[in-house]
């Protein structure tokens, strides 16, 4: 069975940073692409970035793009996304995603939000 649990979210102030992770189970984590989503207050479901399997290949939706890094463990099953010069419109429940044999799997979430 597919298991992803997220944590690492809280309050943080602008300018902040938070480093998430996800810890994977249940499938073969190496093979696998992995994608943060989040989803913003009274807002639909947004990319955010995902990674290859390797670690070697990375994407990033522009507006988080040189303050966001994706990365991964595979030695430990664990997905990473480190946060850094955090803003309020960042604030959103941030969700780790994969998509395996055409169905998508979802963690429970981890909130962030970004005020002062």
């Amino acid at each position: 069975e597919v298991q992803l649990v997220e944590s690492g979210g809280g309050l943080v102030q602008p300018g902040g940073s938070l480093r998430l992770s996800c810890a994977a189970s249940g499938f073969t984590f190496s093979s696998n692409a992995m994608s943060w989503v989040r989803q913003a207050p009274g807002k639909g479901l947004e990319w955010v970035s995902s990674i290859d399997g390797g670690g070697g290949r990375t994407s990033y939706v522009d507006s988080v793009k040189g303050r966001f890094t994706i990365s991964r463990d595979n030695s430990k099953n664990t997905l990473y996304l480190q946060m850094n010069s955090l803003k309020p419109e960042d604030t959103a429940v941030y969700y780790c995603n994969l998509r395996f044999v055409g169905r998508d799997y979802w963690g429970q979430g981890t909130q962030v939000t970004v005020s002062s």
